[in-house]
């Protein structure tokens, strides 16, 4: 590990005393998660040595540990962005820092809107595959792997979902640079590459957990319609209620992904 990591490592082990396979990323919006863990350990990203700190709404910027129904989950409640000025290096660290600290398994999770009229504000979709459109990747030089993510493991989340009857909806995400909301020029050509949902984050973050040999998961909580679906202009504080809204079921489904995580890949000795 490089030695930002190192410390961070260590300073992070040294507040929290046990370890956790299992760690979850929140996006805008969805970091009332960590209320539904028990004995939780807050810390606040600013406290962490070389730590990236997150500078936008909807994001506490906190590093949680605690027990779901038993497991114990590291949470990053927040992240950065490239648009708040952040480098790949910086964007990425926070996965370093979970792997440092033991993470197995990754459950990366990010506020989108929606390209298809049939996916609503409000559903949430498992990302299958995605397309970089930032123009940087944390594989170079070598090429990219065909996927970051197990089709088996989106198989049997889809199935999951299915069991506990929750709506999950499943498709591509476009990850773009930011900080504006895309045109609707910029939408159409995402269509047409069939992208089904876009964003600014999650995907190098789930590039670098596919590098270190995490299982790899991803959702998008859609929290509005992209630009030019509807005449109506974006903003943020949308993206924030819609995932205040939702936050119900994506507990559900994130604590029944967490439980048969551990079930299939059981902690290692």
């Amino acid at each position: 590990m490089h030695n930002s990591i190192q410390e961070a490592v260590g300073f992070l082990q040294s507040k929290i005393k046990h370890s956790a396979e299992i760690a979850l990323v929140l996006g805008s919006g969805l970091g009332n998660f960590v209320d539904s863990l028990k004995s939780t350990t807050h810390i606040p990203f600013s406290n962490i040595p070389g730590f990236p700190v997150s500078t936008v709404v909807g994001h506490s910027g906190e590093l949680v540990h605690g027990y779901l129904d038993g497991i114990p989950v590291y949470v990053n409640s927040g992240r950065v962005h490239f648009y708040e000025g952040y480098t790949l290096d910086q964007v990425i660290l926070p996965i370093q820092v979970l792997a440092g600290l033991g993470t197995r398994s990754i459950i990366l999770t990010n506020a989108a809107g929606s390209i298809r009229k049939d996916y609503l504000p409000g559903d949430l979709m498992l990302i299958d595959a995605f397309l970089n459109m930032t123009g940087r990747s944390v594989f170079e030089p070598n090429p990219e792997p065909q996927t970051v993510f197990d089709q088996s493991l989106l198989n049997q989340v889809m199935a999951l979902a299915e069991k506990h009857n929750l709506t999950l909806k499943r498709g591509i995400y476009a990850g773009l640079n930011g900080p504006s909301y895309e045109t609707p020029a910029e939408i159409r050509f995402l269509r047409h590459k069939q992208a089904a949902a876009v964003g600014m984050s999650t995907v190098h973050e789930a590039m670098e957990g596919c590098k270190l040999g995490m299982k790899v998961l991803a959702i998008s909580c859609l929290t509005n319609y992209a630009a030019g679906i509807l005449d109506q202009p974006l903003n943020h504080e949308e993206v924030v209620e819609t995932g205040k809204q939702v936050r119900e079921n994506f507990a559900t489904l994130l604590k029944h992904i967490v439980q048969d995580i551990l079930t299939h890949f059981p902690p290692s000795i």
